[in-house]
């Protein structure tokens, strides 16, 4: 089994960081209550250059932000998008992004539920149990239009559910019961301070060519 799969596709070797992010630009990640993120996104019609400069910003703010996953409503823009640098359960590695990403209805007796902490780059610091099937399958684009299939299995199945809900204007606190959300504010609310000072120092260190963002 190959250790990293870009795009979907097998890779023989990749960086620590994709190379998107060496073009990007970092931008500010939204946070939940943003009417942004609580509505469905728009489909992207058009693919060239500004998509790709998106994907780049997108790839650099998620490493600044230590996150497996983000999607653009998550940097205030209204599409369908998302990328991803995220292991799945056996350790692979899996990097890429999906254009109007659309999750396929796989059938209940071919998955299970897997009830494990998940957290999102936009309610920061909080991580609550999430239950959530252990395979999933998106289909969409990449930045040039050409068709795409992504799958994934355990934790990156999870990165995989969560990006694309949302992009359907979800965010994880809606699939928590009303305590659950309180509690995850209650976390978000104790460790922003310490999630904003991580975030700081890893675009001090990005500035100074020190290296030291995490993958």
């Amino acid at each position: 089994m190959p250790s990293v799969f870009v795009q979907g596709r097998p890779a023989d070797a990749y960086p620590r960081l994709a190379p998107e992010a060496r073009r990007g630009k970092v931008r500010r990640i939204t946070e939940a209550g943003e009417e942004i993120l609580h509505k469905p996104c728009r489909d992207v019609t058009e693919f060239g250059p500004d998509l790709s400069a998106l994907i780049d910003d997108m790839f650099l703010t998620m490493y600044i932000a230590e996150g497996a996953g983000l999607a653009a409503n998550q940097v205030d823009v209204d599409l369908r998008l998302f990328v991803y640098d995220c292991p799945d359960d056996d350790g692979v590695r899996h990097v890429g992004h999906i254009v109007n990403p659309v999750l396929d209805r796989l059938d209940p007796a071919g998955r299970r539920l897997l009830d494990d902490g998940e957290g999102c780059l936009s309610v920061p610091g909080a991580v609550m149990d999430v239950p959530r099937p252990d395979r999933a399958v998106v289909r969409g684009f990449d930045k040039d239009g050409e068709p795409l299939v992504i799958e994934g299995t355990g934790y990156f199945a999870r990165c995989l559910e969560h990006e694309t809900d949302h992009v359907n204007g979800r965010v994880y606190l809606d699939r928590l019961t009303r305590r659950e959300r309180r509690d995850a504010l209650r976390q978000a609310a104790d460790r922003r301070d310490e999630v904003f000072a991580r975030r700081a120092a890893n675009i001090e260190a990005l500035k100074g060519g020190q290296g030291t963002v995490s993958a």
